[in-house]
């Protein structure tokens, strides 16, 4: 999705800038005014993306946001005003995506804008199932104790996701160490041994079809790598698709031993980011639909929309 730098006017008078994701210019400027800012320039960004998917730049993980909510909840109870929180948790962040982010959010809710409008600007760090909860928090007057409940579900998120990554990690490395040791043979422990064979020898056919191979390898890995990595990107484009992401989800809960930890682990999410939702007081239909979202899976969002519906 495109993104545009804007500047713009507060209710204050103050200059304000920011950068926002949307298909085009124009949504930019509606959801600016929405925000009470008079837009001044709106410029589209053009930023340097590796393979289209991966783009530098600092990341704000589920630990920043866990850590951040926790300390505006603490603050607010406090009865310190929400942008001097902002600003002051902003100045503190050591994450500096998240600390530029703040700034610019405190900016906009001290210029008349509310606190879940003014984070609709940064979609790249704040989710829409974030967001919807700070406003059912704002409009219920319980903005501190949703807080202290997204930073709680973020934390279980992130100890989840941490324990699927311990669980995953030596198989990853396994197979990554085996890759290795299979090229390594193919290139220099392979044509030792052809050496060994007489000319005339007649080899069984997996030998044969490894020494084709390893000659491949040496012969014409200027052709094979770049076809590897052309491959490579291929695939993952697919996955991202729609029907790629469908047919990875329909196969990993279906995959033994780890299939069922998988589907667990997918309604768990969901079902903790529901009972979230709920209880800051969104209603049932709009809850089951960001839950969907929320899990990350296919098979999930497809039906929480059918029981939406």
């Amino acid at each position: 999705m495109p993104s545009f730098k804007y500047e713009a006017i507060n209710k204050t008078g103050e200059a304000v800038t920011g950068k926002l994701e949307a298909e085009e210019q124009s949504s930019v400027a509606e959801r600016l005014r929405g925000m009470g800012l008079m837009v001044t320039e709106i410029k589209e960004v053009k930023e340097f993306q590796l393979f289209s998917g991966l783009s530098f730049g600092g990341k704000v993980g589920l630990a920043d946001l866990s850590l951040f909510s926790r300390q505006l909840a603490a603050m607010i109870n406090s009865g310190i005003p929400l942008t001097r929180a902002l600003n002051t948790l902003g100045k503190q962040s050591t994450n500096q995506t998240l600390s530029k982010a703040l700034t610019q959010i405190a900016q906009n809710v001290e210029g008349g804008a509310s606190l879940s409008e003014s984070l609709k600007a940064y979609p790249d760090i704040f989710s829409s199932l974030y967001i919807d909860m700070i406003y059912a928090g704002e409009a219920g007057g319980s903005l501190e104790e949703t807080l202290t409940r997204l930073s709680n579900q973020l934390q279980k998120s992130k100890e989840l996701r941490d324990n699927i990554k311990s669980a995953t990690f030596y198989p990853i490395v396994v197979l990554v160490f085996a890759i290795v040791i299979l090229i390594g043979m193919l290139f220099f422990l392979v044509p030792i041994f052809v050496g060994f064979f007489p000319a005339d020898a007649e080899l069984p056919l997996p030998t044969q079809i490894i020494i084709t191979a390893s000659d491949a390898f040496r012969d014409y890995w200027y052709i094979i790598f770049p076809v590897m990595i052309l491959l490579f990107i291929l695939i993952r484009k697919y996955l991202s698709s729609e029907i790629g992401k469908k047919q990875v989800d329909r196969f990993t809960f279906r995959m033994p031993v780890f299939g069922p930890l998988v589907q667990k682990t997918a309604i768990a999410g969901f079902a903790r980011t529901f009972a979230s939702m709920l209880g800051t007081g969104i209603p049932v239909v709009q809850a089951l639909d960001s839950s969907g979202k929320a899990s990350g899976h296919t098979l999930v969002i497809e039906a929480s929309q059918k029981a939406g519906e």
